[in-house]
């Protein structure tokens, strides 16, 4: 673009592989991932790929395990104490300020035979006590002093041993549930799933009404009912690549799948949305998919979620953002504060228009072009709409009774991000520039210019929207600062 004086090398998207997340509790919090052949790495939330970083040398993500990169906890009462390891097993308990380090695998009793690691050794922080961890090898361990101490609370929850190049006959997924200590469920790379009510004293395998003899890729205890549990199964191993996704009222005494709706995919995860228990999550190895009815529908998460294995998701229950590990796509982040507003009000309404965040101006609104596309740089402001049937909506800005813009747009049947541009109609410029001096009480007069892009933008102030859609109308408010 400037006849060869600068180069930009532009072979370098993301592509990490991650295994699995988490999120920590920082006020700008950080996200973590264990990542294929490439360790473990966490780093702001908020971060936007780019180069820039190799001017100031200062990479915004930092490596705390090399290795293979595998499930990661982490303290949320210091956001500074890490569990997290590499293949079969190795995990440690790491102090990010200081970077000390302690090796915290379980081991297995004088003799006993050694115990059956997964190459992604799940591990599990209660939520009720960050003190107490738990670790899955083919026996369940619990550390009640942050992995100094071990002890089984269970026997063999596999089928046993078998054969083979890669350890077959572990645990390959550990949940508690959020709603009582001690109520834990386990699943297996051979399809068993079992539930101790009481802390690891007893056992229950709940595996029957699921399909049999598959890897279970996750087991998702409920943080709204007490005997509510979702397992999700992936039966690529075995060459089967249904969906199949399950969920129990009942402790797992019964199952219902709820994969109608999903496409022919294999299913690495499944979680409840930790405020709104109409909503389910799923990573498949092609995708994203959400649920806003408990898993009786599901649609694709989002134009910009790549075609890409999802093996890991989590929702930060505080900044409501949804975090999505790729597997070749590196990490993405959205935020679900709308989705988890919904309810039967807003799901069957023609039209409902979110609250629409505030806006700051700036002054180069129009002015400055964009590299590499030449566009003018203007505001995207965004306007959330949810329609159950979709259609055309009619959009007026208005200052007062002035109208100074409108458009129509198409809506597609759920959640539409309407972007405005901030323009003011050529033909309302004169009332517009009237209205803005006539509210003034001293100061030099309001001229307004026409910018590079040959548009007129809104000054700072207060707006109303007006969305009309057939005989339904909602008004909303806007605020440039």
């Amino acid at each position: 673009y400037d006849n060869g004086q600068t180069w930009v090398k532009c072979n370098s998207p993301s592509v990490g592989q991650f295994y699995a997340i988490a999120v920590d509790h920082e006020r700008n919090y950080n996200v973590y991932g264990g990542c294929q052949d490439n360790g473990v790495w966490y780093g702001p939330h908020n971060n936007t790929p780019n180069l820039r970083w190799h001017g100031s040398g200062d990479y915004p993500f930092d490596a705390i395990m090399g290795g293979d990169g595998m499930q990661v906890e982490v303290d949320t009462r210091d956001n500074n104490t890490v569990y997290t390891g590499f293949q079969f097993g190795n995990y440690f308990r790491i102090n990010k300020k200081t970077g000390d380090r302690k090796r915290i695998t379980p081991q297995h009793e004088l003799g006993e035979r050694p115990l059956r690691w997964n190459w992604q050794t799940p591990i599990h922080l209660s939520v009720h006590n960050q003190d107490i961890l738990y670790m899955g090898a083919n026996k369940l361990y619990r550390s009640m002093n942050q992995g100094d101490d071990w002890k089984a609370i269970s026997d063999d929850l596999t089928q046993g041993e078998r054969e083979g190049d890669v350890p077959f006959g572990t645990l390959t997924t550990i949940h508690e549930s959020p709603l009582e200590f001690g109520l834990l469920y386990t699943g297996s790379d051979d399809g068993l799933v079992h539930v101790s009510k009481d802390g690891g004293h007893s056992w229950q395998n709940i595996s029957r009404g699921l399909p049999q003899g598959f890897y279970v890729s996750r087991v998702q205890a409920s943080a709204h009912e007490l005997g509510r549990v979702y397992v999700a199964l992936n039966g690529y191993r075995n060459d089967v690549f249904d969906a199949m996704v399950y969920v129990s009222e009942d402790f797992g005494e019964t199952w219902q799948s709820i994969a109608d709706g999903l496409p022919m995919e294999p299913v690495n995860v499944i979680k409840e949305d930790p405020h709104n228990q109409r909503i389910l999550y799923v990573g498949t190895d092609h995708g994203a998919y959400v649920s806003i009815d408990r898993g009786a529908t599901w649609m694709a998460l989002g134009e910009d979620v790549p075609a890409v294995a999802v093996h890991d998701l989590v929702v930060h229950p505080v900044a409501k953002d949804l975090v999505l590990g790729t597997h070749g796509r590196s990490l993405y982040v959205g935020n679900v504060e709308h989705l988890e507003m919904l309810d039967d009000s807003i799901s069957s309404s023609s039209l409902y228009v979110f609250d629409i965040d505030k806006v700051r101006k700036f002054g180069r609104w129009g002015r400055e072009r964009r590299a590499y596309t030449g566009e003018y740089s203007e505001p995207e402001i965004s306007l959330p709409v949810f329609s159950r049937d979709g259609g055309k909506v009619r959009i007026r800005v208005l200052a007062e009774d002035l109208e100074l813009a409108s458009w129509t747009a198409n809506l597609q049947k759920g959640f539409n991000y309407l972007t405005y541009s901030g323009f003011v109609d050529g033909k309302a410029v004169d009332d517009y520039q009237k209205l803005l001096n006539g509210k003034k009480k001293e100061g030099k007069e309001i001229k307004l210019e026409k910018a590079d892009s040959g548009k007129f933008y809104l000054e700072k102030g207060s707006y109303n929207l007006v969305f009309e859609k057939e005989r339904t109308k909602v008004e909303k408010k806007l605020t440039i600062e």
